[in-house]
């Protein structure tokens, strides 16, 4: 049998626990934590009331609504590449990446349904636009134009959003599979050419070099045997002016003289060639004054005849 008294003690019982599971139910949709470089939405009976920063804060239970938070740091995506037509009627393949940053959580939450849908729209769009008005050769060659146009163009659009585009990057341009044969080729060609002109300019100026080179040499032997000529004409003459000198201050007579032309004649006879010999009319003269001075004198002895070199 049931004792009367515990059933209101388990009734008691019952709603405390049932009161604590609701205010701990309260609190915890009172309380809210923001993660850094996040913002949360918060609806209050279905509109916007405010936006929550990162950090601690309070909601009213069962009446706030908090919106799935969103990220406000600068995000990339990558879009597949689309077909563009270009003016000269080529398609070309173009992979684009877009750097884009949520500024303003409530913009991006009700002015747009889905934003990052909508700027890869916009995207291939502009894209088309800007790379529609150039050739292949333009479109391949501008590419930072492109880029600047891009950004331009979306983050102007996108302002409304809340979002800030910073930048628009092209990751590649592929042309036809026919239009890139062509494109090789013509670049190897182009290659070639330069080679060749390089080495023709090698060549060129190896021949300039090496001209210039003989040039500089012939002068410079032409300089030396000059400076040889003239120092050895200095000193044939400085050596004719010393003897000249010697022989004056000396004073020679005819008799030394005729001594120094016999001297000179076995030096003469030396060389093989030398099969005429010419002696010239002062060795004549000498040497009678040399038979003279060593003629006996009237009552005194013959005088010593000097012996000859080579005798």
């Amino acid at each position: 049998m049931v004792d009367d008294s515990f059933i209101p003690t388990a009734i008691g019982w019952i709603l405390a626990i049932a009161v604590i599971i609701l205010v701990i139910v309260t609190v915890a949709r009172a309380i809210r934590i923001i993660p850094q470089a996040t913002a949360g939405v918060v609806e209050r009976l279905g509109r916007y009331h405010k936006t929550l920063t990162p950090g601690l804060n309070i909601l009213v239970p069962f009446i706030d609504r908090l919106r799935p938070l969103i990220d406000m740091r600068e995000q990339v995506v990558s879009f597949p590449p689309q077909p563009v037509i270009t003016e000269d009627n080529l398609v070309v393949s173009i992979d684009t990446v877009v750097y884009f940053q949520v500024t303003d959580a409530r913009a991006a939450t009700y002015e747009i349904a889905n934003y990052l849908g909508a700027v890869e729209q916009l995207t291939t769009t502009t894209l088309r636009n800007v790379v529609g008005g150039l050739n292949l050769e333009e479109a391949l060659t501008s590419r930072d134009e492109i880029n600047g146009q891009l950004r331009v163009v979306l983050d102007e659009a996108t302002g409304k959003w809340g979002i800030r585009v910073g930048r628009v990057e092209l990751k590649a341009i592929d042309p036809p599979v026919s239009i890139q044969d062509s494109m090789e080729k013509q670049m190897r060609a182009e290659r070639d050419r330069r080679a060749a002109i390089l080495t023709a300019e090698g060549s060129k100026q190896s021949q300039i070099l090496e001209a210039e080179g003989q040039r500089q040499a012939a002068i410079l032997k032409a300089e030396g045997d000059k400076q040889a000529a003239v120092l050895r004409a200095q000193g044939e003459a400085e050596a004719i002016q010393n003897v000249f000198s010697a022989i004056h201050i000396g004073q020679p007579d005819d008799k030394l003289l005729a001594y120094q032309y016999l001297q000179m004649l076995p030096k003469i006879s030396e060389s093989p060639s030398s099969k005429l010999w010419i002696i010239p009319s002062e060795l004549t003269d000498a040497l009678k004054s040399f038979g003279t001075a060593f003629s006996p004198k009237p009552g005194g002895t013959p005088p010593t005849p000097p012996t000859l070199p080579g005798a």
